[in-house]
């Protein structure tokens, strides 16, 4: 740790190291063969809708769980919810590897599971970030994982679409998905190195829901995450299935992840060390206007040199965007009304304003395909969808923290709290 330290300038510690590690374990793990479940069903039922309402089962559950396991953490423990979502992840797998053909006659049922797992890891995952680093770590910690994400995005899809390629009938898939259930064990033992971190009092979700009128700061970063979700409802699987159409080809998808991927790596390198917290708005803003952009690289003519071009512009775009905005919300959640005490309550309500823009994107989507064309209204969709990203610099473009050594600012912060 003492050599790491020496590298990047930053203080870590022990707890530090090994989130980063089950946050790289996970990567590796979904990356290997998130993206291919997808696919798999694709393949199994040619149908947008079966693909749509899988992924929105995953959304609505992941919602839920949120809440669940954000009154779970704050009577137990955030290591035991953390290990909770790991184990329910090695279970979509298992139950994939069981179901087999049947996997898009349980679409629903799969994506409900995998819900599940997302709910209870990222809130813990979360809640530990908040714990475990500083204001001063943060955009460390944000970039290195966003380091080790890009580059199981470059291994994870490169190697399964090589695998199932190689492979005859549905071995290849088999493969990569037992791969990914032993990853997910290893996360669950690696949960043990972790120092247990208990927390007390009651669960106030309500009272942080409402939090958003008395606090301006926080009601612009929920609705700048509602946005985010907006985007990310149908994106997350409409250009995989497009890739994978216009080539016939899993290796092809997976080199189109690689590239993405790679970008991101050297990225998220760069925006680590060069985003200063002054420049943080400015690069919301760049990022999310070539996110945006980008997709009329596609728009008119989907070809795969066009959706490569796509893969390079987008992995440019959210190191960019993501590690100021990751570090923008959680310096917001720092300063907020008791939030050492309702870290947990912020968290959840945060993931809960994000699935409402998801869960609203894929609702569209569904009604959409089911009175258009998919081939004419998919476009559309992704033309209006696609703003999200940019919608997040207005809402946080007027968030001012403040020093918390102003005089003024700790006046108002007091005042504040006797009010209430």
């Amino acid at each position: 740790m003492k050599s790491l330290e020496k590298i990047t300038g930053v203080e870590v510690n022990r707890d530090l190291i090994f989130l980063l590690i089950i946050g790289g374990l996970y990567s590796l793990g979904i990356f290997l063969s998130n993206t291919f479940v997808n696919i798999y069903l694709w393949k199994q039922s040619g149908d947008y809708m079966t693909i749509a309402i899988y992924n929105l089962g995953i959304y609505v559950f992941q919602a839920v769980m949120f809440i669940i396991a954000g009154r779970i953490a704050k009577k137990i423990d955030r290591v035991i919810v953390l290990r909770l979502g790991v184990i329910f992840l090695s279970l979509f797998f298992l139950t994939v590897l069981i179901i087999a053909e049947k996997a898009s006659t349980f679409n629903f049922l799969l994506g409900s599971l995998l819900g599940i797992g997302y709910g209870f890891y990222w809130l813990a995952y979360n809640v530990l970030t908040f714990e475990i680093t500083e204001p001063e770590t943060r955009d460390f910690f944000n970039g290195f994982l966003g380091v080790m994400q890009s580059f199981a995005g470059m291994v994870g899809p490169a190697l399964a679409g090589f695998i199932i390629a190689r492979m005859t009938d549905n071995v290849g898939y088999t493969t990569i998905f037992s791969i990914s259930f032993i990853l997910f064990i290893c996360a669950v033992t690696c949960s043990f190195f972790l120092n247990r971190r208990k927390a007390e009092g009651n669960f106030h979700f309500k009272r942080i829901l409402a939090e958003r009128t008395q606090n301006k700061n926080w009601g612009k970063i929920l609705y700048a995450h509602v946005f985010q979700g907006l985007r990310e409802g149908i994106f997350a699987f409409v250009i995989s299935i497009w890739v994978f159409i216009v080539t016939n080809s899993e290796l092809a998808l997976g080199m189109f992840n690689l590239t993405l991927s790679a970008l991101s790596f050297v990225f998220y390198f760069m925006a680590t060390k060069l985003i200063k917290p002054s420049l943080r708005k400015k690069a919301i803003l760049l990022g999310g206007a070539i996110l945006y952009f980008s997709i009329y690289i596609i728009l008119f003519h989907i070809s795969y040199a066009n959706l490569i071009i796509y893969s390079v512009m987008i992995g440019i775009a959210y190191p960019i965007l993501n590690v100021p905005y990751a570090s923008l919300t959680y310096d917001v959640i720092g300063k907020a009304w008791k939030a050492k005490d309702l870290r947990v309550e912020y968290i959840v309500v945060r993931e809960l304003f994000v699935n409402i823009g998801r869960v609203a994107s894929l609702l569209i989507f569904l009604i959409a395909v089911s009175l258009f064309p998919a081939e004419k209204i998919i476009p559309v969709l992704l033309v209006v969808l696609g703003t999200g990203h940019l919608f997040i610099y207005l809402f946080v473009k007027n968030i001012y923290l403040g020093s918390p050594h102003n005089p003024v600012m700790m006046k108002a912060q007091l005042t504040d709290e006797k009010n209430r």
